[in-house]
C-alpha cells in the first residue's frame, strides 16, 4: 500500500506540479492549470451545494409525502429524460469539441433544440393516455402532460448551457444551480405542505428547469437571433447523433428499475427504489459534476498531445478515486442511519437498496472520466457502442432476474456495471496507452483503504444501539482515519488538495 501510494509523487508527472504540457507560447500551460483548478473548485462547490440543497429539501418532502407519491412521478422519469436527450441532441458536447465557435453555431443549436422540444412534447402529450394504461394508473395521464412541460422549457436552454460549459463558467453555473434549487425547493415544500402530493413534485421540477433557463441566459449573455441557418447542425450531426443514441441508453440504464418495478410491482415499491436511488445519485453526481465540468474541455485542449493527455487523465483518475471511494462506500455504510434519522422509519426499506447502489455508484465517476477521454478525442462512436452494449446487457439481466426479486436484480445490475469499467479501460488503453497496472496503481490504494475502513467501521459499531451515535462513529471513524493514513503515506493528491484550499482562503 505504502509503496503504491508513494509512487504517486512524480514518476508520471512532467515536472514538480504539472499535469499539462508546456507550450512555446509560455502561457497556455499555466493558464490551463489555473482554469482546471478553478473549474474543479467551483465544480465541487456547485455540486456540493446542489446536493446539500437536494438533501435539505428532500428530507422535508420525504417527511411530508409518501413512497407512493414518489412512485407516481418516478414512473414518468424515463419518458421526460429520453425526450430531454433527444431535444438536446448531444450539441453541448459537439460545440465544446469545436475548435472555434461563432454566434451562428449556438443560434442553430437553439432553434433546432426548440423545434425538437415542441415536436416531442406534442407527441408525448398525445401518448400520455397510453403511458397511463401501461402502468395501470389512470391519474398518470394528466400528471404526464404537466411533467413533460419541463423538457419543453429546457429545450430553449441548450445553447446558453453550451456557451457556459464551453467557456468553463463553473462559478456562474454554481450560482445558477443554487438559486434554482432554492427557489424550486421552497415551492415543492409549500405545495407538499398544502397537500398537493405528487402534483407538487412535478411543479417543483418545472420551477427548477424554468429558473435554470432564465438564469443561464442571464449569466451567459448570449441571445438567439431570427436568422436561422442549420448549416452548423449538419456539420455537428454526425458527432451529436452518436451521443443521442448513447445518452438514450444511459437513460434506459438509469431508469430501468423504475420501469420494471412500475410494471410488475406497486407504486410504493417504486417509491422506495427512487428514494434510495436519489441518495445514490446525490453522491456520485457531486463527484461526476465536479470532474465533468473540466474533464472534456481540458482533455480536448490536450487532444493533440497524447503523452500529456495521458498524464492529465491519470491525475484526474487519482483525484476521482481519492474522493469517490470513501464518499460512496461511506454512504453505503451509513444508509440505515441516514434514512432513519432524516426521513423516518417509513422509508427504511430504501436503505438496503441504497447500500447496493452506492457500491456501484463509486465506480461511475471513473467510467465517466473514461468516456470523457474518448469524447475529447472525437470517438463518439466508440462511446456510443460501448454504452449500447452495456445497456443491452443490463436490460437483459434485469428482465431475466426480476422474478427473483429486487435484491438479486440489483446485485446483478451493479456487478455488470463494475465489471464494465474494464471495457472502458480497454478502449482508453487502445487510444492513449493507459495500462491496467497503471490504472490499478492510480485507484488501488484509495479503493483498498476505503473498503477496509468501511468494513472495519461496520463491524466495530454494530453493538451501538443509539442510531445517531452509531452514525457519528461511522462517519468520524472512517473520515478521520482515511485522511490520517493518507497524510502519513504522503499522498500527493491529498497534499495538493489541502494546499489548494489553503491558498483559496488567503
Amino acid at each position: 500500500m505504502k509503496n503504491e501510494e508513494l509512487r504517486f509523487k512524480d514518476e508520471e508527472q512532467p515536472d514538480e506540479n504539472s499535469s499539462f504540457p508546456e507550450h512555446s507560447e509560455g502561457t497556455l500551460h499555466s493558464s490551463l492549470k489555473e482554469k482546471t483548478a478553478k473549474g474543479l473548485f467551483w465544480g465541487g462547490v456547485s455540486n456540493g451545494v446542489q446536493q446539500l440543497l437536494n438533501l435539505f429539501f428532500g428530507i422535508f418532502l420525504a417527511r411530508l409525502l409518501t413512497p407512493a407519491d414518489y412512485g407516481m412521478v418516478g414512473m414518468l422519469t424515463i419518458f421526460s429524460a429520453m425526450a430531454s436527450i433527444l431535444q438536446e441532441g448531444g450539441f453541448i458536447s459537439a460545440l465544446t469539441n469545436r475548435k472555434t465557435t461563432e454566434h451562428k453555431d449556438y443560434n442553430a443549436v437553439f432553434w433546432f433544440s426548440t423545434l425538437m422540444g415542441i415536436s416531442l412534447y406534442t407527441l408525448l402529450y398525445m401518448a400520455a393516455p397510453y403511458i397511463a394504461e401501461f402502468y395501470r394508473q389512470p391519474e398518470l395521464t394528466a400528471l404526464a402532460r404537466l411533467s413533460f412541460l419541463g423538457f419543453l422549457i429546457s429545450s430553449t436552454n441548450v445553447a446558453p448551457r453550451a456557451f457556459l460549459f464551453k467557456h468553463l463558467k463553473t462559478k456562474e453555473n454554481a450560482i445558477i444551480s443554487f438559486v434554482s434549487l432554492t427557489l424550486s425547493g421552497i415551492i415543492g415544500i409549500t405545495l407538499a405542505f398544502y397537500g398537493f402530493a405528487y402534483w407538487g413534485i412535478a411543479i417543483q421540477s418545472i420551477a427548477y428547469i424554468a429558473s435554470m433557463t432564465v438564469l443561464s441566459y442571464r449569466f451567459s449573455g448570449w441571445r438567439p437571433s431570427w436568422h436561422i441557418d442549420f448549416t452548423p447542425i449538419r456539420e455537428m450531426i454526425g458527432y451529436s447523433s452518436k451521443l443521442i443514441a448513447t445518452h438514450t441508453f444511459h437513460i434506459i440504464n438509469a431508469n430501468l428499475f423504475s420501469v420494471i418495478l412500475g410494471k410488475f410491482y406497486t407504486e410504493k415499491e417504486v417509491g422506495f427504489f427512487n428514494q434510495a436511488n436519489k441518495w445514490n445519485t446525490m453522491g456520485y453526481t457531486t463527484i461526476n459534476g465536479m470532474m465533468t465540468g473540466v474533464a472534456q474541455p481540458v482533455l480536448s485542449t490536450l487532444s493533440e498531445d497524447r503523452d500529456y493527455q495521458l498524464k492529465a487523465l491519470r491525475k484526474m483518475l487519482r483525484f476521482t478515486a481519492f474522493v469517490s471511494f470513501p464518499a460512496m462506500f461511506g454512504l453505503s455504510l451509513t444508509a440505515p442511519e441516514l434514512i432513519t434519522l432524516t426521513i423516518t422509519d417509513k422509508w427504511l426499506p430504501s436503505a438496503q437498496i441504497m447500500q447496493v447502489l452506492c457500491v456501484g455508484g463509486a465506480f461511475l465517476p471513473i467510467s465517466n472520466l473514461f468516456s470523457q477521454l474518448l469524447l475529447s478525442r472525437g470517438h463518439s462512436s466508440t462511446y456510443m457502442w460501448c454504452t449500447i452494449a452495456l445497456s443491452t446487457l443490463q436490460l437483459a439481466a434485469a428482465i431475466l432476474m426480476y422474478p427473483q426479486g429486487l435484491q438479486p436484480m440489483l446485485y446483478t445490475f451493479v456487478g455488470i456495471h463494475i465489471s464494465w469499467t474494464g471495457v472502458w479501460l480497454y478502449f482508453v488503453h487502445r487510444e492513449i496507452g493507459l495500462t491496467f497496472l497503471a490504472w490499478l496503481k492510480d485507484i488501488g490504494p484509495y479503493l483498498l483503504l476505503s473498503s477496509t475502513l468501511v468494513i472495519a467501521a461496520k463491524m466495530s459499531t454494530e453493538h451501538i444501539e443509539t442510531t445517531s451515535i452509531r452514525l457519528l462513529c461511522k462517519i468520524g471513524g472512517v473520515g478521520s482515519l482515511y485522511i490520517l493514513i493518507l497524510w502519513a503515506l504522503k499522498s500527493v493528491i491529498l497534499q495538493e488538495t489541502v494546499s489548494f484550499f489553503l491558498n483559496k482562503k488567503k
